[in-house]
């Protein structure tokens, strides 16, 4: 008679997966709260306890750390003394192996946890039983995923559950070992507070497969930072079809530079990069000057807004095609006029909370880079003004949303705003002279009386000179280059006000 080994914390789908085992004519032994799940079923199972021949000790703690359990798993079918060995002590085989971890993720993500609380939701007995069957495949299934109860239980029935499979099997348990590993890793180095780790894991879950990647030959698929992690990983599709990579992207660009806003403020994003960008006392009154921003692009665009997705603002969103829209959330009555654009793609997406995995990944050929995110906000406070005369109020309050929005644009960046509207951007550009001349070239006659932000130092006052002519009456920029005394002196002859923020915002 075959034997199966259940243990796990997810109980979801565990009754009518031991009844299928029970029929199948296996064995059932199980741990603790997985016993008594099986048997309030009334489906028969043993304690491990009958395999190990000890109790569970020191609250739950030693279950299944014994040679009664990973012998029985480890065993080679094919080698005699192994077999032996298992018959002298009077030990049984373990064909299956189902077993999902204790709720870590879940556990440090509750507010008020405390740091022993954490701990022990460090599971050691279930990666141990899970890494044993997975490594000896050959002859025992291991299952961690209730996802794959139907599919096992259907492969057993049929008699089709063979070494590819189980290998596939395999493969899924050391990764599900190894993401629980990884955020129990990176809890543990953000209470210990170190840097950067000697070795790195990103515990990617599979939230979906994209139809393709960037462009058609390349395959691709959306990896959430565990289950719910807030942001994109959380979002929920209101309408339209499968999202692809690069409306994902777009989404995200827009997400992380509304958010940056207090008031509400509408992006309008193509290729990663915002065409209109405008905050205003309402949402639907932000959207239409984003739109005024740059019409002819932000047809086919992406749209991302900091406040519930309302009717009003949907009505001017179905005027033309928009690929994709992302709102903390969906107002019932905005849904009838979204529902007009069938297949434009609705995201209800709530700000992400910092995660103890709290990095920007990307890679590169044979490896990949990180760093923090970039959350530094205007600070008005620390700012320079270097020029004789100082910004007006008026002038203050677009300094602080062009620096806010600049900080969003690929570099070079340069972002012209006026009356809370971005009038020009000039987006990855190979000189800061030509991200200038292409900002205020989309801004046209709206350049005058506009403010001028620029994500890094101006080299030379000729950047800084495109913007003067343009109508230009503050700018706002890190400082720090050589010829500072020149760019300043050219702010000063053409009398308008210089702020230094002492800090870039590169958007690579």
């Amino acid at each position: 008679m075959p034997t199966a080994l259940l243990s796990v914390s997810d109980k979801t789908g565990l009754p009518a997966f031991a009844r299928g085992l029970s029929r199948l004519g296996f064995e059932l032994y199980a741990t603790g709260s997985t016993l008594q799940a099986i048997h309030d079923a009334a489906i028969d199972a043993k304690p491990v306890s009958e395999l190990t021949g000890f109790p569970e000790m020191m609250d739950g703690r030693i279950k299944t750390l014994h040679p009664g359990v990973h012998a029985g798993i480890l065993a080679r079918r094919d080698k005699r003394e192994h077999l032996e060995a298992l018959q002298e002590h009077g030990l049984r085989q373990i064909d299956l192996v189902c077993c999902n971890l204790y709720p870590f993720l879940a556990t440090i993500r509750r507010p008020e946890v405390t740091f022993d609380e954490a701990v022990e939701q460090i599971d050691i007995g279930g990666p141990a039983m899970i890494r044993a069957a997975a490594k000896n495949h050959d002859s025992v299934t291991v299952v961690v995923w209730p996802q794959r109860y139907p599919d096992v239980l259907g492969a057993l029935t049929e008699g089709t559950l063979d070494l590819d499979m189980r290998r596939r099997l395999a493969a899924e348990a050391f990764a599900h070992t190894s993401a629980y590993d990884a955020w129990v890793a990176a809890y543990l180095r953000r209470a210990g507070g170190n840097g950067f780790p000697t070795e790195l894991t990103i515990p990617g879950l599979l939230a979906q497969p994209l139809k393709y990647g960037e462009n058609e030959h390349q395959k691709a698929a959306f990896y959430g930072l565990g289950v719910d992690p807030g942001g994109l990983g959380s979002a929920h599709q209101v309408q339209g079809g499968p999202p692809g990579f690069n409306n994902l992207q777009d989404a995200s660009a827009g997400f992380q530079l509304v958010t940056d806003y207090e008031l509400p403020a509408v992006a309008i994003v193509k290729h990663m990069n915002p065409c209109g960008l405008a905050v205003a006392d309402d949402i639907d009154a932000a959207y239409r000057r984003a739109y005024e921003c740059d019409p002819v692009s932000a047809f086919g665009g992406v749209v991302a807004l900091n406040r519930p997705l309302d009717r009003p603002t949907a009505e001017q969103i179905v005027q033309i095609v928009t690929h994709v829209v992302i709102a903390p959330s969906v107002l019932d009555e905005a849904r009838a006029s979204l529902a007009r654009r069938k297949n434009m793609i609705v995201l209800a997406a709530a700000p992400a909370e910092i995660s103890w995995l709290d990095l920007d990944v990307r890679s590169v050929p044979g490896g990949f880079l990180v760093q923090e995110w970039d959350r530094v906000r205007f600070d008005r406070a620390s700012a320079r003004v270097v020029t004789r005369r100082p910004p007006t109020e008026a002038e203050w309050e677009q300094l602080g949303y062009a620096w806010t929005a600049v900080k969003h644009v690929k570099s070079n960046a340069v972002v012209l705003f006026r009356e809370g509207a971005a009038v020009g951007v000039g987006a990855g550009q190979m000189s800061r002279v030509e991200a200038s001349q292409l900002a205020v070239q989309r801004a046209e006659d709206r350049a005058r009386g506009s403010v001028m932000a620029s994500d890094a130092f101006f080299p030379f006052p000729d950047g800084l000179e495109v913007g003067i002519r343009a109508g230009v009456t503050a700018v706002i920029q890190p400082g720090g280059s050589l010829k500072d005394a020149d760019v300043i002196a050219a702010a000063d002859a053409a009398g308008i006000a210089m702020v230094l923020t002492g800090r870039r915002h590169f958007k690579h």
